[in-house]
Formats: C-alpha cells, sequence, structure tokens
C-alpha cells in the first residue's frame, strides 16, 4: 500500500522527468565557479526574482544563516517573527554564527507591520546593541500569505531607518501563486531572499539565495567558511532547474487539494480548521472531542501507512499537500479518520 506522508512538503519525491535531467546533468566543480549546471539554475533563479545574482545552497537553514551572516555585524539585533522558522526551526544559529540577538515580534498573524520596526529600532545609546536587519517571511511558517501592499509598507519602513531587509521565501512560489503575481513581484520588497527547491517544488535538496552581486559575493564565502561549497553539485542544481521549469504552475493544484481537505476536515465532529492560516498548502487544524487521545491518533493513522506529525505545542495538527498527494488519496486520509472516531466514539 502507499504511504501517505503528510508530515511536510519536503518529502517530495523527484519525478522521472526530473531523475533523468539528475543523470544527464553536465558538471564541474561548483568551488571553482566551472559547473555549468549550477551556474544555469543561479542564472535562472536571478532572473526569476529579479536579482542580480544568486547562490546555490544545500539547504534552506543554512541559505538563511548566510544571509544574516553577510548583512549584519556581530552584536547586532535583528527584528523577526518569533514564530519565524530562523527564531524557532533553526536551533538558534543566528546567535552562533553571526553573533546577533533577536529582537522578536509576537504578532498574532505572524507578520511585522511598519509600525514592529519603528517601536524596535534602537536609538544610538552604548548600553543598546545597533538594529541591523529585519527578516521578513512570506509566506510565513504559519501558512499566510503576505500581501505585496504589507510588503511595501514594512520594507519602506525600515528603510526609512536605513535597514536592509531579508526576505524567508521558503515557499515564495506558493506565496506567488496564492497572490497571482510573479516571484520578483514580492522579490522586489526585500534586500536579498531565499527560496527552498525542496518543498513544493518537489526537488530534492538544495535552496537558492538572491541578492546584489556584492552581497551573493560575500555570501559565497560564508557558504564555504559553513561547508556548503559542494563540487559535482550540477547533479542536484538539474533537479533545480527542472523544478523551476516544470513544478511552478502545479503549485495551484496542492493548494486547492489543501483547501478539499479542510473543508472535509472541517466538518467532522470536534474538527476546527484554522481557516486564516490556509493561503498556500499548508492544513492548521484543532481536536477537540470527549475521550480523544492524540497519541493513540497519530499512531492509528501510521499503521494505516499515513504519516502525520504529532500534534504541536499548542494544540494545533498540521498537514501538509504536495505533489505526492492526490485527490484519492486525501480520499483515503479522511476514511482512515472516520475508522479511527467510529472506533473511540
Amino acid at each position: 500500500m502507499k504511504v501517505i506522508d503528510l508530515r511536510s512538503d519536503t518529502v517530495t519525491q523527484p519525478c522521472d522527468g526530473m531523475r533523468d535531467a539528475m543523470r544527464n546533468a553536465q558538471v564541474g566543480d561548483d568551488v571553482y565557479r566551472d559547473d555549468p549546471t549550477v551556474t544555469e539554475l543561479e542564472q535562472l533563479a536571478a532572473k526569476l526574482c529579479g536579482k542580480e545574482a544568486a547562490l546555490f545552497c544545500p539547504s534552506g537553514t543554512m541559505a538563511n544563516q548566510i544571509a544574516i551572516m553577510a548583512l549584519t555585524k556581530r552584536g547586532d539585533e535583528i527584528i523577526l517573527s518569533r514564530r519565524s522558522h530562523i527564531v524557532a526551526y533553526e536551533a538558534g544559529a543566528a546567535a552562533v554564527l553571526a553573533g546577533v540577538s533577536y529582537n522578536t515580534v509576537d504578532g498574532g498573524d505572524d507578520m511585522i507591520s511598519p509600525y514592529d520596526i519603528s517601536s524596535r529600532v534602537r536609538g544610538k545609546d552604548v548600553h543598546f546593541p545597533d538594529t541591523g536587519l529585519v527578516c521578513l517571511e512570506n509566506a510565513t511558517s504559519s501558512g499566510r500569505v503576505v500581501t505585496i501592499d504589507q510588503m511595501k509598507a514594512t520594507y519602506d519602513e525600515a528603510k526609512k531607518h536605513g535597514l536592509p531587509v531579508y526576505l524567508d521565501g521558503a515557499r515564495l512560489f506558493n506565496a506567488a501563486q496564492h497572490l497571482g503575481v510573479p516571484v520578483s513581484e514580492i522579490a522586489w520588497h526585500s534586500d536579498a531572499l531565499m527560496f527552498c527547491l525542496s518543498k513544493g517544488l518537489g526537488a530534492p535538496a538544495g535552496s537558492i539565495l538572491c541578492g546584489t552581486e556584492r552581497f551573493i559575493e560575500r555570501a559565497r564565502r560564508y557558504r564555504k567558511m559553513l561547508g556548503g561549497g559542494m563540487r559535482q553539485a550540477g547533479i542536484i542544481a538539474a533537479a533545480g532547474i527542472y523544478a523551476l521549469k516544470n513544478n511552478v504552475d502545479r503549485l495551484a493544484e496542492d493548494h486547492e487539494n489543501a483547501k478539499n481537505m479542510a473543508e472535509r476536515l472541517n466538518i467532522l465532529h470536534g474538527f476546527t480548521v484554522d481557516y486564516s492560516k490556509l493561503d498556500i498548502n499548508l492544513i492548521f487544524f484543532t481536536v477537540n472531542r470527549h475521550g480523544f487521545n492524540h497519541t493513540k491518533f497519530v499512531q492509528a493513522l501510521a499503521e494505516q501507512d499515513i504519516k502525520i506529525n504529532p500534534i504541536a505545542s499548542d494544540w494545533t495538527y498540521r498537514f501538509a499537500i504536495h505533489n505526492g498527494i492526490t485527490r484519492s488519496d486525501i480520499d483515503r486520509v479522511l476514511a482512515a479518520i472516520r475508522k479511527i472516531l467510529s472506533k473511540h466514539s
């Protein structure tokens, strides 16, 4: 029986066309900058995002940390959401690697407003750290998409204070799909940004860092410092090229499947979907049923070859829809959930 994996869109598998592209890729040594496939990917990514240059990185976390290192100095403070990926899921790396501290925004929508910036910028006092950077997300880790007007207002406020703006765009193409705009329109309101190839775009590994040529040259040095300089990286870069040329438009299918599944979950007794977080391919929901056992729920689904993450600390579940999940898979998951509920009702 097929295993249905709803834990994350990072679990996607390369399709046959992507595997063929990887198999046939021309390669060189990327540290020497003579891997033609990596160069092609970087040029394609920079063009799509409307930036001067790009850098292929092994992971989104590394790309985020490289960017922070390149855009700040040690001892700086950076402004970002408390629930952002950089704060919540990167093991405190910015403090260790860049030597910066966090000034976190605790907004309920996980977004950063102009007021959040103006109220947190430090004055020139020897007791205070310098404010060095504003980090945004789009889409946010909670599945919300920031509008172009919101991006512009926040970017403009940061510029008033002379601050660079970095965009963690791990699911940038999902955000663009939701807004119906090219990714460059979102990227315009940042000085540097990252997007992942290994989530909804379906590549097996890799993320892209984009910005000015000067920024990318600085970032390249930090990539080497962190061990991210790869050799015949064209083999995996070819997957990224295939993803950008073939898998962008199909993200709409993931979004539609997520909405379909959300509607069907929400009608189950005790299940409540958070529709404010249903902008892209992520479904967040809670379960409030008498006698419901969260541990047994996860285990019972696993016994039917359905993988989900355990309930989060805020008592929510997250299902991630991706190119490995079809409508028939959703039918099977809903049938399995109904069966589990009937046994414990």
